[in-house]
């Protein structure tokens, strides 16, 4: 079930909008900023949120954080070394500041929302000037302009974990593509994972706004939307008025924009109906990100996934069928407490037996006040680095054998870039999501070209245009 979401309220609107007001007329306020985010796209969408607010703020992003007069971490806490590459990055700024005194430094996001971590961080790294948890993000203006203010440190990390703040404004990376946050939060509770702990517990948006800010980008020309939470799957369960996530994605695929994609499913929550919406859809991309993280029932239990490894490839049976040229990508954990080789083994057979396009392969690092944590049979540093080199070989074999199958295929490819490795090349994403590189300029950047794949490579895939 859903707890039943509170929305900011207009008079909570206006506050924020004051605050902005306010903190634009001080003589000496920060007037530049740069933003680092680490983690997901949760993330990356916050960032541009906050980038958003910051502009609306009258400050200017600048393209180094050297530049800049406010530094704001967006931190990630659900591995280990995600923390301590934020950490070790906010502590860089320490020595950055000796030379430019003024500068505000900032952390956010799901590491500081964790229970006791800002009080923690904030006595380890005085130099830290404000921090916040995720879901004090709408209160950024406030915040800062208390600081500055009162040239004293703010702490703001609210257990108000049910709220969902609209109309904030969004500064986004790209005129192309953009990312819909329809959900918060996660009833899950695997016992590896700290998201339902920082991220609070699920609540929907009303489909109504979703639509509208659909509408919104399809009319700003926009080429792709990106849906988001933690696991879309469950949009609006418990809910009274028949919102469902097939249904989202039935009235959004009505809009015409050229392609729709989404992340999390859990395959627990992966519906008949769901499958025969994303089958039928004239929009939806066929892909589907499932993570399965380990293909051994009695780990999948520990984990407490509530699925079983038959279950899983049952579902996978039944995607395939509806849609044959669907890609399949997934996350997989090694050396889970207690782990044996044979269970491992299990996860490499999964791997095989699928076919995944490609997977986010993990060694399981332990996170404070999770189930886990506290289970016996730590896996040795050197066994895991042992295992997870297995796994990503066998995710890599199983790349190649999907890469190799789709030359002479075509795709519709949306243009992200020039190359990398050659200016006189584009890549972008197909509708299966591999990059697939062509010859092409600048002005192909946010199109969608149709391409024959020639050749494969490990992580891309060559195309010829095809002229129409």
């Amino acid at each position: 079930m859903e707890h039943k979401p509170i929305f900011v309220t207009p008079a909570q609107d206006a506050a924020r909008r004051q605050a902005m007001e306010e903190f634009r007329a001080l003589p000496d306020r920060p007037k530049s900023y740069f933003i680092v985010t680490y983690g997901c796209q949760m993330n990356a969408h916050d960032s541009e949120k906050l980038a958003g607010i910051l502009d609306q703020m009258g400050m200017q992003e600048v393209p180094d954080r050297r530049e800049a007069d406010f530094v704001l971490f967006n931190t990630c806490c659900v591995r280990d070394n995600a923390e301590r590459r934020a950490l070790g990055n906010v502590n860089w700024l320490k020595e950055l500041r000796k030379d430019n005194p003024a500068l505000l430094i900032g952390v956010c996001g799901c590491m500081v929302q964790q229970p006791v971590m800002a009080q923690r961080m904030l006595k380890q790294y005085r130099f830290v000037d404000l921090a916040f948890g995720t879901h004090n993000l709408h209160e950024l203006p406030q915040m800062l302009l208390k600081q500055v203010k009162e040239k004293r440190r703010v702490v703001e990390v609210s257990n108000e974990e049910n709220l969902i703040c609209e109309n904030l404004p969004v500064k986004r990376l790209n005129d192309w593509h953009a990312f819909i946050t329809i959900m918060y939060g996660c009833n899950n509770f695997c016992s590896y994972c700290v998201v339902p702990y920082v991220r609070g517990r699920e609540r929907s948006r009303r489909m109504a706004d979703i639509l509208r800010e659909a509408q919104e980008l399809k009319q700003a020309g926009v080429q792709e939307i990106m849906l988001l939470g933690q696991n879309v799957n469950s949009y609006g369960n418990g809910s009274d008025n028949g919102e469902t996530f097939p249904e989202l994605l039935r009235q959004l695929d009505k809009l015409d924009v050229p392609r729709l994609r989404f992340m999390t499913s859990h395959p627990k929550d992966l519906s008949d109906e769901l499958i025969e919406v994303m089958a039928t859809g004239k929009h939806i991309t066929n892909q589907l990100h499932l993570p399965a993280q380990s293909g051994n029932d009695d780990i999948l239990m520990q984990m407490n996934r509530r699925y079983t490894r038959e279950d899983y490839l049952r579902k996978v049976e039944k995607l395939r069928r509806a849609i044959p040229d669907i890609g399949l990508t997934t996350d997989l954990i090694v050396s889970f407490p207690g782990e044996t080789e044979a269970q491992f083994q299990d996860t490499l057979s999964l791997v095989r037996e699928v076919g995944y396009d490609s997977a986010f392969t993990f060694i399981y690092s332990p996170r404070e006040g999770t189930k886990a944590a506290q289970m016996p049979g730590r896996i040795p540093e050197e066994e895991s680095s042992r295992r997870i080199g297995l796994l990503i070989k066998e995710v890599e074999a199983s790349t190649a054998r999907v890469h190799e199958a789709m030359v002479g295929k075509t795709e519709n490819v949306l243009v992200e870039s020039i190359s990398k490795r050659d200016n006189t090349q584009v890549s972008g994403k197909g509708t299966r999501g591999i990059t697939i590189t062509m010859d092409g300029t600048e002005a192909d950047i946010g199109k969608i070209i149709p391409v024959s794949i020639t050749s494969a490579a490990v992580n891309t895939l060559r195309g010829e245009r095809i002229e129409r």
